[in-house]
């Protein structure tokens, strides 16, 4: 349908959507309207308690790069068998994986340290529990501890802009369209500002400790003044946030943060991809 009182816009919405036109872009095999199961699969299980099932995307690194800083700070039982789950592929969509997420999304987490097995989904939501089971990262006085949380949850509300927003519209789009492009870019680098004007105050995010909130932001916005999320670095003139870049690069060269990332990663360099880990000599 086209309408020529809009000269910015081809299509009119129907009165009642629907699903009938393909979606096309990086994704379209794997979108759909509707939750639940495709198929039936069960989900592996290793020798270790905490059992990830993962991709190496900024949501997947955030749970790796924190399971490593607990193992490099000696929580021996935060040893952990990390899956991984070929989302191109749709196998977030096994009968295994829904039962962990009932939203499809990774990374999903299941601790089989207790009596009975706990799942736990949503990347802020494992950094916490996994804060809280062993009292790492996360500051228990109230003042820190809120502070923390503020940026923790200011990064789960804000990338999905970066993400689903700048980065599907400047990446992953089957066509380049000005508007969202433009919509999304400004507002991720609205964020970037913010952070910079943050991070000049203060040497990690939520004060001089480095926290979970590190861990959450750094591979969205890290990544990004580095240069590496999205090869869009040049487009969204990075060089300028010189605090997060400051930042950025201290995060980075944690052993920890350079192991982490490796996990369910199969992007980059070979010699940074580790597609699953069971051991850590997996990452040696």
């Amino acid at each position: 349908m086209t309408s020529s009182s809009n000269p910015f816009s081809t299509y009119v919405p129907p009165r009642v959507w629907s699903p009938a036109t393909p979606s096309g872009g990086a994704f379209a095999n794997i979108n759909r309207p509707i939750a639940g199961a495709t198929h039936e699969q069960e989900l592996p299980v290793g020798k270790h308690p905490l059992q990830l099932y993962s991709l190496g995307t900024p949501n997947g690194q955030k749970v790796t790069i924190m399971l490593e800083e607990l193992l490099a700070a000696g929580h021996t039982g935060a040893e952990y068998d990390a899956w991984l789950i070929k989302i191109n592929e749709g196998a977030q969509f096994g009968s295994g994986f829904v039962g962990i997420n009932p939203n499809s999304k990774i990374p999903a987490l299941v601790d089989h340290s207790g009596e009975k097995p706990v799942r736990v989904f949503e990347s802020g939501s494992i950094l916490v529990y996994l804060a809280e089971k062993f009292g790492a990262f996360l500051p228990t006085e109230p003042p820190a501890r809120t502070e923390t949380f503020n940026w923790l949850m200011w990064q789960m509300g804000s990338a999905p802009f970066v993400g689903g927003g700048f980065g599907h519209f400047y990446a992953y789009a089957p066509e380049k369209l000005e508007y969202p492009i433009n919509r999304y870019a400004m507002e991720t680098k609205r964020q970037l500002d913010v952070l910079d004007r943050l991070l000049a105050e203060r040497r990690f995010v939520a004060g001089d400790e480095y926290t979970i909130a590190d861990m959450a932001i750094w591979p969205w916005y890290g990544l990004m003044v580095m240069g590496e999320l999205y090869e869009a670095g040049e487009f969204l003139a990075v060089h300028n946030y010189q605090q997060v870049r400051r930042w950025a690069d201290e995060v980075a060269q944690r052993p920890a943060v350079m192991r982490g990332r490796k996990v369910n990663r199969v992007r980059g360099k070979p010699e940074e991809q580790v597609a699953e880990r069971h051991d850590a000599s997996d990452l040696d």
